[in-house]
């Protein structure tokens, strides 16, 4: 992995458009993922695997989401389920821990300002 902070909300978390496309209306959207062609060990870690295997695995998995159709629709279905683990819209498990983490935050700060008292 190229990057030594955690990721920031703006560049890992796009919104997801709110209309749906014509291949929303088609099908799912993972039969049109790049990673359906790809091996599935790529996207997920085997079991004691050194952390420089690791990375570089993960590495190998960003480049193809990279090039998919539908990375913000992966990203947000790991989001959202949430997925425990793997590579899933570009983002490790632990990637989508630090966004869902600013998420949290974001909306409890931006609630507890419309409280009103009576």
């Amino acid at each position: 992995m190229l990057q030594s902070s955690p990721p920031q909300e703006s560049q890992w978390s796009p919104a997801v458009p709110a209309q749906r496309s014509s291949r929303d209306l088609a099908g799912p959207w993972h039969s049109e993922a790049a990673c359906r062609r790809d091996e599935a060990g790529l996207f997920f870690a085997p079991s004691q695997e050194p952390t420089a295997a690791r990375l570089s695995r993960e590495q190998a998995a960003k480049a193809v989401c990279a090039r998919c159709p539908v990375l913000l629709e992966c990203r947000e279905h790991a989001l959202l389920q949430p997925e425990p683990y793997g590579v899933w819209g570009g983002l490790t498990a632990a990637e989508r821990r630090v966004v869902l983490s600013r998420r949290r935050r974001r909306e409890a700060t931006s609630g507890s300002g419309t409280t009103r008292v009576a």
